[in-house]
């Protein structure tokens, strides 16, 4: 019976390796107790996925959306744009009105002055 349902399921979805990934996914769905839209018939759950698939029960884009978000380790949350902040009043040399942010630049000879004025850290002796 599984055969007749994989050709069945050519027609949806072309490329067999993604049949074979739709329909595994589904059927883990169904396991994991999601409804099933079709009547069992006594078939076993990679058989039911694929029914579902050839009766067009289920949507092939929408499994694939779903087999790919369930693999993602980092969903990406759309978020609304910050708005610009505005630059605070009264900065010395900072134009004022334009939208510009000014920022705070530091010569490699003040980096430099900065990193000599640190103390390195203590030394231990241990002499096990």
């Amino acid at each position: 019976m599984a055969r007749v349902t994989v050709e069945d399921c050519i027609d949806k979805v072309e490329n067999r390796f993604e049949l074979v990934l739709l329909a595994g996914h589904r059927a883990r769905l169904i396991s994991s107790g999601q409804p099933l839209t079709i009547d069992r018939d006594n078939d076993k759950n990679p058989v039911v996925a694929l029914r579902e698939i050839a009766d067009e029960a289920v949507s092939p884009d929408d499994l694939k959306e779903d087999l790919i978000h369930s693999l993602q380790k980092y969903v990406e949350v759309d978020e609304p744009e910050a708005e610009a902040v505005p630059a605070l009043a009264g900065t010395a040399g900072a134009p004022e009105d334009d939208g510009s942010v000014a920022f705070d630049r530091m010569t490699e000879e003040d980096l430099l002055r900065g990193l000599e004025g640190l103390v390195p850290p203590a030394e231990t002796d241990d002499e096990d």
